[in-house]
């Protein structure tokens, strides 16, 4: 029997507050209402904890040969390498507004163009899909002059930027990936998924019900998610950073995925956010520790950017 954590102990007052205001727009029972009814309700979630978009930064809606993106720059211009992003919300949630703050920000901070991806979603099309909208995606900044590329996700989108990722491994221009608390195994139970099964905000049965209905949807294997933890080829990736919430049924994942990396002669970093919870981007400007995370998130992408080996140390300075 695997105890309890004592989430009172873990997670802080302002975590707490974040994770209460966060029930009041999508509460425990949204995962179980018609798609529709979830995408509203997310929609009004992240609006509700939206922050105003840095002011010199500039955005433009694209068409990348029949997929919808948004390209963000600062006023004074960008050059050089740019940010691949796939929003997170379950692959059935999100778009191009839920994550333009995030993308804003990152730009701002960063100073390099971010591609904001508005990949389809299930259950109207399939894994596949959304699979081929990231590499569409990319192919179509290749084509515009945009690399090297430091591609980033969060949640589901980590599940999207990984897979990305490992199919352009044998390219030379990508530079890093950043995978922000990702889900990337197919399973549902062991580690901690068992230990963090009721854990504020995500609960496993949660993600058990959102990765069957990516099984039911559309038949015939398009959806079958792969283990990316256990992928072959893991060291000829570039160099990773992966970020968990302790308090977070998918915690293990992005663990796993750094260490199996290490393990094949890769480099990877993977970093353990304290008493956070899953979403805790949203918290960024609330809760001081996930602006801490946030901050980690930025560093590794600048130092990525430039082609410099990331190393643990670099994210505290």
């Amino acid at each position: 029997m695997v105890d309890k954590p004592d989430y009172n102990a873990l997670i802080d007052a302002q975590t707490w507050e974040f994770i209460r205001e966060t029930e009041r727009w999508f509460p425990e029972t949204a995962p179980n209402e018609p798609i529709a009814d979830q995408r509203r309700r997310y929609d009004l979630m992240c609006d509700a904890f939206r922050s105003s978009r840095p002011p010199d930064v500039r955005v433009a809606d694209l068409n990348a040969d029949g997929v919808a993106i948004r390209v963000y720059s600062v006023s004074s211009g960008t050059t050089g390498p740019s940010v691949i992003y796939a929003h997170g919300g379950s692959l059935m949630m999100g778009g191009l507004d839920s994550h333009d703050d995030v993308c804003a920000e990152i730009c701002a901070a960063t100073r390099m163009q971010v591609i904001n991806v508005d990949y389809r979603l299930l259950p109207e099309a399939t894994l596949s899909d959304a699979q081929t909208d990231m590499q569409v995606a990319l192919d179509w900044a290749r084509a515009s002059g945009a690399g090297p590329f430091v591609c980033v996700g969060d949640s589901a989108g980590g599940y999207l930027i990984a897979h990305m990722v490992y199919q352009n491994r044998m390219q030379n221009d990508i530079a890093g990936q950043v995978l922000i608390y990702p889900g990337l195994t197919a399973g549902c139970d062991g580690g901690s998924m068992d230990v963090h099964a009721f854990a504020p905000l995500l609960k496993a049965a949660d993600i058990c019900s959102y990765r069957q209905k990516l099984r039911d949807t559309n038949a015939g294997g398009e959806n079958t998610r792969a283990d990316l933890t256990r992928a072959l080829g893991l060291a000829d990736l570039p160099q990773t950073l992966t970020i968990s919430a302790e308090c977070d049924p998918m915690a293990d994942d992005a663990r796993l995925y750094a260490d199996n990396i290490n393990i094949a002669g890769g480099q990877a970093i993977w970093v353990q956010d304290a008493g956070l919870v899953h979403g805790h981007l949203r918290a960024r400007h609330r809760v001081d520790r996930a602006g801490q995370s946030f901050g980690r998130i930025l560093r590794g992408i600048s130092v990525m950017s430039t082609g410099t080996r990331l190393t643990a140390d670099m994210l505290w300075q």
